[in-house]
């Protein structure tokens, strides 16, 4: 098997709901993200010996550019905006907007609002 990975980054505020008072979470904050998309391939590389190339992630680095960066991110979301709803909403947003050729897949995204904490979201994660 094969992986490959690309790290993405934007500026982004939010406020997360249903925390104690005086958590600070709770009040408006915001982070430097980092995204990291994963893919991954059974099968045999593509010329020049790819799994994909890079400039395939374009359209992701595009989405997060127009949609995310620089953004109250409570206005973005449907859900509240932790790191986990959004490994979870840039996974699915990979799956279903990505043009990756067979058999390569995206594994998982990982999500950082700090350079220490992290959550990542793929379906076949242990």
């Amino acid at each position: 098997m094969f992986r490959i990975g690309k790290q993405f980054r934007f500026e982004a505020a939010h406020s997360l709901p249903d925390l104690p008072e005086g958590h600070q979470c709770a009040r408006v904050h915001g982070h430097s993200y980092t995204v990291e998309v994963y893919l991954v391939s059974d099968g045999e590389l593509t010329r020049p010996g790819f799994v994909v190339d890079f400039a395939e992630l374009g359209p992701f680095s595009a989405h997060i550019r127009d949609h995310f960066d620089h953004r109250d991110l409570n206005t973005v979301l449907d859900a509240p905006p932790t790191s986990e709803h959004l490994a979870a909403y840039f996974y699915q947003w990979c799956r279903n907007h990505l043009r990756l050729p067979e058999p390569v897949r995206v594994e998982k995204v990982r999500v950082s609002e700090t350079a220490s904490t992290f959550a990542d979201y793929g379906p076949d994660l242990p």
